[in-house]
């Protein structure tokens, strides 16, 4: 496992951005799969999606984000010197999306704009790569978006989110610890087989096929080994929380959150469990919003740390913890007590 830490860097604001469009797991499936809709939901903790219009990319939320979080810290777009996008849902194969938004939020060509491709454990691999550039004194004002857009109407599990997050140069910082790690031999546990250079896109792609139960798939589908997800998750997971724990040398109960990736209820309660960790710490958004893929910890955040009342005190010692595509898996624990989190807007 790979263990680090980041001095001068501050975590100063999150802001997510989710579509008004709700898609409920029970009504808008087929009349004939509502009984099965309705055990599904028991078990992966997911009554309600968000997703986007089919003409509405990513990137439309991200800029919505980005935009708020601006306007939040009163930042001046001619100081914020690197701008990244964490996706797997890029407006094109090329150019990157952060290089579009750089130009669509007005920032100075001076910025620093570039795509990073990880999924849902890709928010503590972004807050890393976009602190160490901090931390070197290289840049002092960036913005970190992260999210994709992997709703559909079939899907029961994803959700349609962007989050964007400010980190600045700060002397005064408590450190961020990190861990983070990878594991390219299961990588076939989620993947798209088809649509890259391996196996490009053509005619026989366009035909669906009926699986056993029924439902018409295509072969550009996402692929998720369903058993495999849930063994990396539950065996992988809690002991990488424990060793990013002991490297940063806090103990549980010094922490006031457990921000972790939203994958499902059967797969979180375990891991929490596995931790024996308090519910009131380890707080959920799959109910409403269900698996954003990389933007599920700052939903997360979001909408846990903008319900506190005005004068309380904001949580100090936090912990998120990512896990999926890859596979790869990454954590860390920061102070967000001078974080600000306006509510999570709809767009």
């Amino acid at each position: 496992m790979s263990t680090f830490a980041l001095k001068n860097v501050r975590i100063s604001g999150v802001v997510t951005a989710v579509p008004k469009r709700v898609i409920s797991n029970v009504d808008d499936c087929p009349p004939n799969q509502a009984n099965e809709r309705g055990r599904l939901i028991r078990n992966i903790g997911i009554q309600n999606r968000r997703i986007l219009r089919d003409w509405e990319c990513f990137s439309d939320l991200a800029f919505k984000a980005s935009e708020e979080i601006i306007k939040s810290l009163d930042w001046h777009r001619d100081e914020i010197d690197a701008f990244i996008v964490v996706t797997q849902s890029p407006d094109y194969l090329l150019p990157s999306t952060a290089i579009i938004l750089q130009d669509r939020l007005g920032l100075s060509k001076k910025t620093i704009a570039f795509d990073i491709n990880l999924g849902c454990s890709g928010y503590a691999f972004g807050i890393h790569v976009l602190g160490s550039m901090i931390a070197a004194g290289s840049i002092k004002k960036a913005i970190l978006v992260i999210g994709d857009k992997s709703a559909t109407i079939k899907s029961p599990l994803f959700s349609d989110a962007a989050s964007a997050t400010a980190l600045e140069f700060d002397m005064n910082a408590s450190p961020i610890y990190f861990d983070l790690n990878s594991d390219g031999s299961g990588f076939k546990a989620i993947y798209k087989p088809v649509g890259g250079h391996r196996e490009p896109y053509g005619p026989q792609h366009s035909v669906p096929s009926r699986g056993d139960d029924g439902v018409l798939s295509w072969p550009d589908e996402l692929v998720l080994d369903g058993p495999g997800i849930m063994n990396f998750s539950i065996t992988v997971i809690p002991p990488a929380v424990m060793n990013l724990l002991n490297s940063a040398d806090v103990k549980k109960d010094e922490v006031d959150y457990f921000f972790f990736h939203q994958a499902n209820k059967m797969i979180n309660e375990t891991i929490r469990k596995k931790l024996e960790l308090e519910i009131e710490k380890t707080p959920s958004s799959l109910l409403n919003f269900g698996n954003t893929s990389g933007a599920s910890i700052p939903l997360t955040m979001t909408l846990q740390l903008s319900q506190q009342k005005e004068g309380l005190e904001q949580s100090k010692k936090t912990l998120c913890f990512g896990f999926g595509v890859g596979l790869s898996w990454g954590g860390f624990i920061a102070d967000l007590s001078e974080a600000v989190f306006p509510p999570i807007l709809e767009f």
